[in-house]
């Protein structure tokens, strides 16, 4: 599994890492029930300390995109997620924190809307047929 990490980012590690996996997920590099490498392996791979990976797969089973198994490891986990769960509700509020963002950045809504569809778009996979 290969994750695009910017080591020199103001953003920590873990969090590039989470959301590279939930990336990852949403193009169907990832299949539901699939395993991801365990922690000691990931870690080796991208050169993280293994606290860091261990930390993102658990904030990604917090959020519902992984299962934990103790004799899998951390798998992909059943998508999309059920109505209302606190997810897609955090989702909402980042969503207008962007917005906001955007539109202070000077973006007009046309440019937004088609941003967003051609992104929505690229990560349109079987979970929505």
């Amino acid at each position: 599994m290969i994750l695009n990490l910017d080591f020199n980012s103001d953003k920590s590690i873990y969090t590039q890492i989470c959301d590279e996996i939930v990336k990852a997920i949403a193009k169907g590099n990832l299949k539901i029930d699939e395993s991801l490498p365990s922690v000691r392996s990931m870690a080796e791979t991208i050169g993280v300390n293994l606290h860091t990976v261990n930390k993102s797969y658990n904030a990604l089973k917090e959020e519902g995109f992984l299962n934990i198994d103790r004799r899998k490891g951390a798998v992909v986990a059943t998508l999309p997620m059920k109505e209302g769960n606190e997810t897609l509700e955090k989702s909402k509020l980042d969503l207008e924190l962007l917005i906001a963002r955007c539109y202070l950045s000077g973006m007009s809504k046309e440019d937004f809307l088609d941003l967003s569809s051609k992104l929505f778009d690229s990560y349109e996979v079987k979970y929505h047929e």
